[in-house]
């Protein structure tokens, strides 16, 4: 057993989660459609979201109060200490625990099923290896294990175990290559995700003037597997177009100082501990 696996909860709550804080940053800013669709690609997760009951959680109904309450999770997982960890997901698991299939439900479900938690951290640990080393380059050795192993916190922030996190890196890769091979996504969930793909959830006028572009930025940053499956075209002139947007973005944040990618989440996470003081839901 490695010692990865042998990590606690508590133990995961404790690690400094810093190297990988600024991918988690770009990521949010520029691929974060891309990886919910990512997630949602799984039958289970994609109708449990399609599906959910939580009102108040929808995004294709509260879009400003997801988007808030996604972007406080990261920033908790990736920035707070071990106790913000512990009460947001408290907060979460109160929320979860009302998403659940019927009899009526195409597939069965359960927003508690620590599997499916695996997959939503593993597409955001795909998600933030990937920002980070098209802005730093490829990871290797010491750094790239210890890169991974931060990682994990975004599942033990949700209800899933330290010890179902794959052991390293390569063992995450055959993991995630089978998962791949199953994922499949039905008329009613691709209708769902290109609607949150083209902005549909927002106003008109934001959706007409900045909804094209969403939509390319975000099939662009899917791996070919998901357009496969979204079944959506993706030509050489949109690559070209994607190319050169992901080369000014890794521009712009190379010379970006630190503390300003940083500056909405440690906001956020701010906004956190003082709804958590006054007795404010937290999501």
């Amino acid at each position: 057993m490695t010692s990865t696996q042998r990590m606690s909860r508590a133990e995961m709550d404790q690690m400094d989660s810093s190297m990988f804080a600024r991918s988690l940053l770009l990521m949010g800013q520029t691929m974060s459609t891309a990886n919910v669709i990512m997630q949602l690609a799984n039958p289970a997760v994609g109708y449990g979201v399609a599906h959910s009951t939580v009102e108040s959680g929808r995004l294709d109904r509260h879009p400003i109060k997801r988007a808030r309450t996604t972007a406080s999770y990261l920033a908790v997982a990736a920035m707070g200490t071990a106790e913000d960890r512990r009460r947001y997901r408290q907060a979460v698991n109160r929320q979860h625990a009302q998403v659940r299939s019927h009899g009526d439900s195409p597939v069965e479900y359960n927003a508690m099923n620590p599997e499916l938690q695996l997959w939503v951290a593993a597409c955001l640990y795909y998600g933030w290896e990937d920002i980070y080393e098209r802005v730093h380059g490829p990871l290797t050795g010491v750094e790239r294990d210890t890169f991974y192993r931060q990682g994990m916190v975004v599942g033990t922030t949700l209800q899933m175990p330290a010890e179902m996190w794959p052991a390293d890196r390569e063992q995450f890769q055959v993991y995630w290559d089978r998962q791949v091979e199953d994922i499949e996504i039905g008329d009613e969930v691709r209708e769902f995700l290109l609607d949150i793909a083209h902005f549909g959830y927002a106003h008109p006028r934001i959706q007409r003037r900045h909804g094209p572009t969403k939509y390319r930025r975000t099939i662009g940053y899917l791996p070919e597997r998901f357009r496969t499956a979204l079944r959506v075209s993706w030509s050489a002139t949109d690559q070209q177009w994607f190319d050169s947007y992901v080369d000014r973005q890794v521009q712009r944040e190379r010379r970006k100082p630190l503390w300003l990618s940083q500056l909405m989440f440690r906001a956020l996470l701010w906004d956190v501990r003082l709804r958590n003081r006054f007795g404010r839901p937290l999501v």
